[in-house]
């Protein structure tokens, strides 16, 4: 069976969660302030929408879409907002306290894996912490990535591209070759272009074009 039909045992989830939140404690609110890889949000914010997507499931999900008139973006905002808390440390207690949900919306649950390990490289990254994460999940969401503009562009921006991995099996595409960690090709398919510094071969510039455009 295919690496991304398998179900997604939970409990990865769960681990990325607490090694995120395990990282994050002892933030200053400056530090929480810090710009994230994620475009237009801070540290804290990106946290908080960590925690809407372990807080929501498909009944309050479509709940909220309605009620923001099918703007998907201002659904994505309320929710952001609603787990914000007082201070970064709050933010910090209410991402503790679903570390283990399964409560999901409506998104294939490899794509919550995938959440977890973007988002904690998003805010990881800006405030210089290195965290090693267990090759087989990364891998897992690397094939997924690979496969599908789903819940964000990824599978279309690495169309015609040959990636492999230089710290693990991961490995696909036909085309200029893009070579690196994991975890840096997994944050350059779905658009940090942070991490192409991390990564050689003749489609590295490839990539970067798609993601200027």
């Amino acid at each position: 069976m295919p690496s991304n039909r398998r179900p997604v045992p939970w409990p990865q989830v769960h681990a990325e969660r607490a090694a995120l939140a395990d990282d994050l404690a002892g933030l200053s609110e400056e530090d929480w302030r810090t710009p994230s890889l994620c475009t237009g949000l801070t540290v804290r914010e990106v946290l908080a929408h960590l925690t809407a997507g372990a807080s929501l499931n498909g009944l309050r999900w479509f709940a909220g879409v309605v009620r923001c008139r099918f703007d998907f973006d201002a659904q994505v905002a309320m929710r952001l907002a609603e787990q914000m808390g007082d201070s970064g440390a709050d933010t910090l207690a209410r991402f503790r306290a679903v570390v283990a949900s399964t409560t999901s919306p409506p998104l294939p649950r490899i794509a919550m894996l995938g959440e977890a390990v973007v988002h904690a490289e998003d805010v990881r990254r800006p405030l210089g912490i290195a965290a090693d994460r267990p090759v087989d999940t990364l891998t897992r969401v690397a094939e997924y990535y690979r496969g599908s503009d789903q819940v964000v562009v990824a599978g279309s921006r690495v169309k015609g591209l040959r990636l492999e991995a230089a710290d693990g099996p991961f490995a696909a595409g036909e085309g200029p070759l893009v070579r690196g960690g994991t975890l840096a090709l997994i944050m350059a398919m779905t658009g940090r272009p942070a991490h192409l510094a991390d990564l050689d071969g003749d489609g590295v510039e490839v990539l970067r074009g798609r993601m200027d455009g």
